[in-house]
């Protein structure tokens, strides 16, 4: 295989089939965006959207709003949007509220399924959140935590069998960007007696999920990162309609009341997925989301996974070729099939060179002490990005 080239880069830009989706999105001139796994690049239908729904439907309508331009439904129609990229069927995606308010209360309702069992098993090295919201839930309902590293998951959930409730863990290794087995954890899980619930983050918008097909419990996710949803936008819950009648949700707001405008002090939860809702949303990043979006009707899933699995292949490779001897470590796996849309690299002098690549334009992320991340959102990322970022990383070192 000839080296990478920037020459190379150039030429597989020319026939990339998605190349023409990067003018649908806001990004400074002259700087290379590799946090898109942090927070995505503006897309350019956000700010008119954003502006309609302030002056032309708020500024016009005031509280008629929520009945006239339909602001009410906007949670579960925006998480129907939302569900298509997780396959899932309609009706069993919301958002709304933060993934950390989704996440504690889908553990909670997913212990509550199994209220005989004891063990709330953690993947080892998950994002902190996730190990503090399962903390907090176990000590509400008395259960105990076990953190397992994910190459062990499938295997400890056999040899614990029924004592296990819960399992939950993220798609992507948020780190260092290794993708694990959601089916078949999934299935361990299950075979158990056990409920799944996955963290989507790292995940949606970058990878063809399948969740009904897999079987899954319950998800959450953010919409912040590959969604383009702008920063703290509304996360999001998935709830197979198998525990529709079953979820006992810790937070009971108004919104999820069967009959929301009686105003009667007991809890009645609606039908379905709109049971997973709690309080007003924040309906005007839901709408800016709602605008991100739009550009993920017009490409297909698989051919988004089929370039960031590109992306990592050549950045891999050219690192092997231009890093040689300058101390970067592969952390990431170099099979696409475990990998999600990242590549991560180990220095001793992580942080230092971040902020020498920053000051030549390109924005990455530090994961400290000494993680390097780079994430490919195959929408607006090329690969000249990837060959500029790789020779300025052997200019500072």
């Amino acid at each position: 295989m000839p080296t990478p080239s920037r020459e190379t880069a150039e030429r597989l830009d020319r026939t990339d089939p998605l190349a023409a989706m990067r003018t649908r999105f806001s990004l400074p001139e002259g700087v290379v965006y590799l946090d898109g796994n942090s927070l995505g690049a503006l897309s350019v239908g956000v700010p008119a959207a954003v502006r309609t729904a302030i002056v032309e439907n708020w500024g016009q309508h005031l509280i008629n709003v929520w009945t006239d331009d339909g602001w009410w439904d906007v949670p579960l129609r925006v998480g129907d949007r939302v569900g298509h990229l997780l396959g899932a069927r309609a009706g069993q995606t919301v958002v709304g509220d933060s993934t950390s308010v989704h996440l504690f209360n889908v553990l909670t309702a997913a212990a509550r399924l199994r209220p005989d069992r004891r063990l709330l098993l953690v993947e080892e090295g998950g994002f902190p959140t996730n190990h503090y919201l399962a903390a907090s839930v176990a000590r509400i309902l008395g259960l105990e935590v076990r953190r397992i590293p994910m190459p062990d998951m499938a295997s400890t959930l056999r040899r614990l069998g029924e004592r296990v409730a819960v399992v939950t863990a993220g798609a992507v290794d948020y780190r260092t960007g290794e993708l694990w087995d959601v089916r078949a954890v999934t299935a361990a899980a299950h075979d158990v007696g056990a409920v799944a619930v996955w963290d989507l983050c790292h995940a949606v918008g970058a990878l063809q999920l399948t969740l009904d097909a897999d079987g899954v419990d319950f998800a959450v996710g953010c919409s912040y990162k590959f969604l383009s949803g702008g920063p703290g936008a509304p996360g999001f819950v998935y709830a197979a309609r198998r525990h529709h009648g079953g979820i006992d949700q810790p937070l009971c707001g108004w919104h999820g009341h069967a009959e929301p405008f009686a105003m009667v002090p007991d809890y009645e939860p609606t039908t379905g997925i709109g049971r997973l809702r709690v309080g007003s949303p924040n309906i005007l990043s839901m709408l800016a989301l709602d605008a991100a979006l739009d550009v993920f009707d017009d490409v297909e899933m698989a051919a988004v996974r089929e370039k960031n699995l590109a992306l990592g292949d050549f950045f891999i490779e050219a690192a092997d070729a231009h890093l040689a001897g300058c101390g970067f470590e592969l952390v990431t796996p170099r099979r696409g099939d475990r990998r999600g849309s990242q590549v991560t690299l180990r220095h001793p002098e992580a942080e230092k060179i971040m902020r020498a690549l920053n000051q030549h334009g390109i924005i990455g992320d530090v994961r400290p002490p000494s993680l390097l991340r780079f994430g490919f959102n195959s929408l607006y990322i090329s690969y000249t990005d990837i060959f500029t970022v790789v020779e300025a990383l052997r200019s500072c070192t």
